[in-house]
C-alpha cells in the first residue's frame, strides 16, 4: 500500500498562503506531520502559480528536503517545473513523477523525465478525446498507457494507474464505474500497481468524510493499492489499515496493531 501525503499543494489556501510568505517552517511542519502520520511520498504541488511555478517548486522542494529524507512525488502540468523539481532531489529513493496520460502531447513531453529520472509515474487514464464515461474506456486507456510505457521499459511496479474518479454528485453511476475499472485492470495486469485522489468521490456532497472512509475500502476490495491523500486524518488511516489486515495483507496484524497503538481508534 502506497500513501502520498497530498497536503503540500498550493490550491490549498493555507499552503498558498505559506509560500507567499515563503514561511518555510510551516511547509516544513506539514511536511514532517505527513511523515509522522505514514506516507510513503509526500506530494509537491504549485501548478497553480502559473508564471512562478518554476521558482516555487525549487523552494519548496528544498525547504521540505531541510527536514526531512521523504521520497517525493512531485506533481505538476508543467515539464519544465517537473525537470526542475526532480533534478533537486537527494540521492536514495526512486521519486515519483505526477503524471502522465495518455493524451499523446502530455505522453512524449513527460516519457523522457520518467526515464532520464528513473521514475515511478502516475497515469492518468485520460486521453485526448477527453475523460473515460465508463470502466471499459478506462481499461482501453490502461492498455494504452502500460503497452506504451512498457515499448519505452517502463516496468509494470512503476506504473500507477489513476482510474479517474469523478463526483458522485454528477453520476450515481461514477462510484460504480471506478469500480468495475479497478477490477478489471486489476484482473489483466496483476503486476501493475493504482493510485487516485480519493476525496473527488464526495465532492458537492455532505459528510463527505463519511463517503470517503467507505470509498477506500470498496476500492481496496478490487485491488486499489495506492491513494493521494491526507494522511493526518486518523480515521481514514484507521480505515486504511483496518481493510489491509482484513484483506489478508497485513502480516500477524503488525500494521493494524501499530495504528491501535497510535490512537488511531479512540474514537471509533
Amino acid at each position: 500500500m502506497l500513501i502520498i501525503g497530498e497536503l503540500i499543494n498550493t490550491s490549498r489556501k493555507v499552503i498558498r498562503e505559506a509560500v507567499e510568505a515563503k514561511d518555510a517552517a510551516y511547509i516544513q511542519q506539514i511536511a514532517k506531520a505527513q511523515e509522522a502520520a505514514g506516507a510513503n511520498y509526500l506530494d509537491v504541488n504549485c501548478g497553480n502559480l502559473v508564471g512562478q511555478e518554476t521558482e516555487v517548486m525549487k523552494w519548496l522542494v528544498d525547504t521540505i528536503q531541510e527536514v526531512t529524507d521523504m521520497p517525493l512525488c512531485i506533481d505538476s502540468p508543467d515539464e519544465g517545473a517537473l525537470r526542475v523539481g526532480l533534478a533537486l532531489l537527494k540521492p536514495g529513493y526512486q521519486p515519483m513523477i505526477n503524471s502522465i496520460s495518455a493524451e499523446e502531447k502530455r505522453f512524449q513531453a513527460i516519457l523522457p523525465l520518467i526515464k532520464e529520472f528513473k521514475a515511478k509515474v502516475v497515469a492518468l487514464c485520460i486521453e485526448d478525446s477527453g475523460m473515460p464515461k465508463t470502466a471499459e474506456d478506462r481499461l482501453r486507456i490502461a492498455d494504452h498507457l502500460v503497452q506504451a510505457l512498457e515499448a519505452q521499459g517502463v516496468v509494470q511496479d512503476d506504473i500507477y494507474l489513476d482510474p479517474l474518479i469523478k463526483p458522485l454528485s454528477t453520476n450515481d453511476k461514477h462510484g460504480q464505474e471506478v469500480l468495475d475499472a479497478i477490477r478489471i485492470i486489476r484482473q489483466k495486469y496483476p503486476a501493475i500497481h493504482f493510485t487516485c485522489g480519493l476525496s473527488n468521490i464526495s465532492y458537492g456532497l455532505p459528510n463527505r468524510a463519511v463517503l470517503n472512509r467507505l470509498f477506500v475500502v470498496q476500492t481496496m476490495v478490487m485491488g486499489m493499492d495506492g491513494y493521494i491523500l491526507n494522511p493526518t486524518d486518523k480515521a481514514m488511516m484507521g480505515m486504511v489499515h483496518a481493510s489491509q489486515a482484513l484483506l489478508g495483507h497485513d502480516k500477524y496484524c503488525a500494521k493494524y496493531l501499530k495504528a491501535h497503538r497510535k490512537g488511531l481508534y479512540e474514537n471509533s
